[in-house]
């Protein structure tokens, strides 16, 4: 996929999810693997509405560049730091140029 594929494709998921995401939704991140070293996680991030969860894990890797791994959470590299709340902080920002309109919790 060349460079001008990978930006359509940001773009679309950040029109996608600007349409089921807004502004005081809270999103959920799980930790599903942790690396041997802890210097890297597989995370998912999901919400829950009418009891249903939705997940989107696709849509942040695709909108923040992380590597999508088989089991569908992201590959997040750091420790050190609360990485669930780094993810959906930097989703926010580049949502909604606001890195707390979003809200996240732990699962």
């Amino acid at each position: 996929m060349n460079k001008k594929q990978e930006r359509q494709e940001r773009q679309e998921a950040i029109e996608y999810i600007k349409k089921h995401i807004k502004k005081g939704d809270t999103l959920y991140t799980k930790i599903v693997k942790v690396s041997p070293s802890g210097m890297s996680r597989q995370i998912t991030v999901l919400d829950i509405k009418d009891n249903t969860p939705s997940y989107w894990s696709y849509y942040v890797s695709k909108i923040l560049g992380y590597k999508l791994k088989d089991n569908g959470a992201i590959f997040v590299k750091g420790c050190g730091m609360d990485m669930g709340f780094h993810v959906i902080y930097s989703l926010s920002q580049t949502l909604f140029n606001d890195g707390y309109a979003i809200k996240q919790r732990w699962i």
